[in-house]
């Protein structure tokens, strides 16, 4: 059954989440709410209303096995791509939120811009921009808490930027010593970079671990 939230700070279990991996409806995009539904393995996917997901299986990244292709090796060292971190995160989030989609439509609404440029602000959610002769090419962003880094979208304008930002952010995440590196389902371009699935029980676990680890994006 799903649950509707009110102006209390919960979530309910999402190991009962409805079979497609809906958790709750309804509560808000605050700051506070959104920290800890990463905290509880659940994430925002509509605003009008808010739904709040925790899909069965889930997809993760394994930080020592991101998988570069000879081209994107080649994209890596040749490009001229110039990586930052945190310099453009409102550029990287309307560059995610523009990006055609294959269902012809993005679920980063104005609301979604607003709060996530909130949360960034208080220092959870990061963005990392590759620029090209000085345009921003591509880039990630997603949402830090403890040990837990969670990918929320990614964009290119030009080839492979987009790989290229994920790259590097995997690598900081390593350097960090992140241990869960998040993506919610599997793509193609995730798939082609490595990302796999695991059971929702076994996300959790790790999950509960990794948010309590002392780690630093910035």
């Amino acid at each position: 059954m799903v649950a509707l939230l009110d102006e209390g700070l919960w979530f309910p279990d999402p190991r009962r989440a409805r079979s497609d991996g809906l958790v709750a409806v309804g509560g808000d995009l605050s700051v506070d709410r959104l920290l800890l539904a990463y905290r509880c393995g659940v994430f925002p996917w509509s605003a009008e209303p808010i739904t709040w997901w925790s899909p069965n299986p889930r997809a993760i990244f394994d930080l020592q096995r991101i998988h570069v292709s000879r081209s994107l090796e080649r994209s890596l060292r040749k490009s001229g791509f110039e990586v930052t971190y945190d310099r453009a995160f409102e550029a990287v989030l309307y560059g995610c939120a523009e990006a055609p989609r294959r269902e012809g439509q993005t679920w980063i609404s104005p609301e979604f811009i607003a709060a996530y440029i909130q949360l960034h602000l208080a220092g959870h959610a990061h963005s990392v921009e590759v620029w090209q002769e000085g345009k921003l090419a591509g880039g990630i962003y997603g949402v830090a808490v403890g040990g837990l880094f969670a990918g929320e979208s990614m964009f290119h304008r030009v080839t492979d930027a987009s790989k290229v930002a994920l790259v590097h952010c995997a690598r900081r995440l390593q350097e960090r010593q992140y241990t869960l590196f998040d993506t919610q389902m599997v793509t193609p371009v995730t798939s082609s970079l490595g990302a796999f699935e695991i059971p929702r029980a076994e996300y959790l676990t790790r999950l509960a671990s990794a948010v309590f680890r002392p780690c630093e994006f910035a």
